[in-house]
């Protein structure tokens, strides 16, 4: 069952207990929240994803031509993470926003979603944005968060990612990439959803093994692919 914060204060006091009313984690007991009701109209809303600054490779215990292979695979630069999603608006259209092949989107027009840039090291304070145009929330069907290790090797525990979502009224809604996983490459996020009575956000963390064709796959997007670069 989602939960319905729409009915609180933009600015939420503070609550006995520690309970921190600014920020709402999904988890998988709790993976859902309510973004907006039926009809009700908000802003921008900028998805955030920052990880660990310049995530190395564990140093090897031991020294030789395998140890180096690895460092070598990973990277001296740690990963480079990508922050997209895939979407589908009310007319049926779809499409992917990231910034392989440069699919950066638009705001104020069809998709409605604008990724701002690529940050190929993690070094920058901000981490990666995107935007999603709520103004028209009819507008949409439904957006799946993806973050992709684009370079070096899947570490996605050494990462330690998370994805911060920041509507233009009610608190804070974030998913942390808390799993282990050090195979898969792509790692779905979060599902928002227009169910037809509001838009709802559900925590999704599961990691996808391929490309970006095989998270369609799973999701049932039904686009096709071709290869791309930066």
């Amino acid at each position: 069952m989602a939960i319905d914060y729409t009915k609180r204060p933009s600015t939420p006091a503070p609550a006995a207990g520690g309970v921190n009313l600014s920020k709402v984690t999904l988890s998988k007991a709790a993976p859902t929240v309510n973004l907006a009701k039926k009809g009700e109209s908000q802003g921008a809303m900028r998805v955030n994803l920052n990880w660990s600054q310049g995530a190395a490779a564990p140093e090897p215990k031991k020294k030789g031509f395998l140890a180096k292979l690895a460092a070598a695979s990973y990277g001296t630069g740690g990963v480079d993470l990508d922050l997209g999603c895939l979407y589908e608006l009310a007319d049926g259209s779809k499409g992917v926003i990231q910034a392989l092949g440069k699919s950066f989107g638009a705001l104020e027009s069809a998709p409605f979603i604008q990724l701002d840039g690529d940050d190929r090291s993690g070094s920058v304070t901000g981490g990666e944005n995107m935007h999603i145009n709520l103004a028209r929330p009819d507008a949409f069907k439904r957006i799946l968060i993806f973050a992709m290790i684009y370079d070096g090797a899947p570490n996605w525990a050494a990462v330690d990612g998370v994805v911060t979502l920041f509507p233009t009224s009610g608190p804070q809604v974030e998913v942390r990439l808390d799993s282990d996983n050090n195979s898969a490459r792509i790692c779905s996020i979060a599902l928002i959803q227009n169910t037809g009575q509001s838009i709802t956000v559900t925590r999704e963390v599961e990691y996808i093994q391929g490309s970006q064709a095989d998270l369609d796959k799973k999701y049932g997007w039904g686009m096709r692919w071709a290869a791309g670069r930066k």
